[in-house]
């Protein structure tokens, strides 16, 4: 059987088509309000730090809630936690549409709104994350997470494209779209998907099983190492939140420009994510995961850098390609190396480093645009990065050493 066909057989499993159609439509909706979310501030505040503070609305739920969340999903049917994360995530845009369409130029309500999304997307994130090994055999994981990576970076690509052209029609029209997709995921994700009772915890204090996921983690320098390099990295190389500000004020591309901005990443993910579906990294994943995170920090200070647009969606889209190989390797890595009865509280511990490199890079990248200037933050931001990656090279050298994946570690 060729690489290509044995790639495939994942997809024989129904449970797994399902889990990737539900993911994909929620991830047409999830980038779509971004945009228009960011677009919408900053065309109400014009001031570089409000983006900041979005990105910071949406990462402090996660300080408090994200443990307790991997706890429910590993005690609770996650269909459920599912069900009721993307309806209030539905309710939001609905929300957001509603501010609109009143034409309310005060922002606090929005963080407000932002504030509730990000409560129920603590929950969300372990429940679905830990869905796919419990449904995919082991040995086709790798090939699960390379199709699962790049087809939510496909969905990801036209999301923002299309938030962007529909923002031209008014920032309502993107935020009830995303409404009717999220509530459309709700509802086929979780009324077709086979129901699968949840893992039974050993008797234990609530406290420790709350904290069982970190110290499982912090035992591990490996998993450690691969998790906390993304939340430095990108924590410091985390430009999006000031797209908005190139795409009206440096490039001068305007809306639909910000849509192919934010896609441009997408597109990269998906091209390589397409590329590891059908080769597997085999030998050396550690190593590759450095040169990988590196050539994210070089994408970052090119596109802080450039003022030719072709070239910053170039360089937006390299970076994209680097952090697919990261994600790639830091997933398999942890699905490999976690026992089935751990997978929510352990994902939860993985969402907190995603969330904070995301969200809390965004507030970072803001407040540094509001000290030194939109382009100074950027290529600080990218060396940051490539001094992270030295660091860790030399912090965790068992990451480092890393060759294959196909057995735990």
């Amino acid at each position: 059987m060729s690489a290509a066909s044995k790639s495939r057989e994942v997809f024989k499993i129904r449970d797994f088509r399902l889990i990737l159609a539900a993911r994909v439509t929620s991830s047409l909706a999830l980038p779509m309000l971004m945009v228009a979310v960011g677009w919408h501030v900053y065309d109400l505040t014009r001031d570089p730090l409000h983006l900041g503070f979005v990105g910071l609305t949406l990462f402090a739920p996660q300080i408090v809630l994200t443990l307790f969340a991997g706890h429910v999903a590993d005690i609770v049917d996650r269909r459920l936690i599912l069900m009721v994360s993307f309806s209030i995530l539905s309710l939001c845009a609905v929300v957001l549409c509603a501010f609109t369409l009143l034409d309310l130029r005060d922002v606090t309500p929005i963080f407000g709104v932002l504030l509730i999304y990000s409560c129920a997307n603590c929950f969300l994130r372990p429940a679905i994350t830990s869905l796919v090994p419990l449904v995919v055999p082991k040995e086709q994981l790798p090939s699960a997470v390379a199709w699962n990576s790049s087809t939510l970076q496909m969905a990801g690509t036209v999301g923002p494209a299309v938030g962007g052209v529909l923002y031209g029609f008014g920032p309502q029209v993107v935020y009830g779209t995303s409404a009717v997709l999220m509530a459309s995921a709700a509802a086929f994700f979780l009324s077709r998907l086979s129901r699968r009772p949840p893992l039974v915890l050993a008797d234990s204090a609530v406290v420790e099983r709350l904290l069982a996921g970190v110290k499982f983690v912090w035992r591990r320098p490996m998993l450690l190492g691969a998790i906390s390099l993304d939340l430095f990295a990108v924590l410091l190389g985390g430009a999006t939140a000031l797209l908005p500000v190139y795409a009206r004020d440096i490039l001068q591309v305007g809306p639909w420009g910000l849509g192919l901005l934010r896609s441009a990443p997408a597109v990269g993910g998906v091209t390589c994510g397409l590329w590891l579906a059908h080769h597997s990294i085999k030998r050396h994943a550690g190593r590759i995961m450095f040169l990988c995170v590196a050539g994210f920090g070089l994408g970052t200070i090119v596109f802080g850098l450039s003022r030719f647009w072709p070239l910053s969606l170039l360089a937006l889209a390299s970076m994209g390609a680097c952090d697919m190989v990261s994600v790639y390797v830091r997933q398999n890595l942890v699905q490999l190396n976690t026992p089935d009865e751990m997978r929510g509280r352990v994902s939860a511990v993985t969402m907190i480093f995603i969330g904070a490199s995301n969200e809390l890079g965004e507030f970072e990248s803001g407040v540094t645009a509001s000290w030194f200037g939109t382009v100074p933050a950027v290529v600080i931001g990218g060396i940051g990065t490539l001094v992270v990656v030295a660091v860790w090279s030399t912090l965790f050298r068992s990451l480092r050493r890393v060759d294959r994946m196909e057995f735990p570690q």
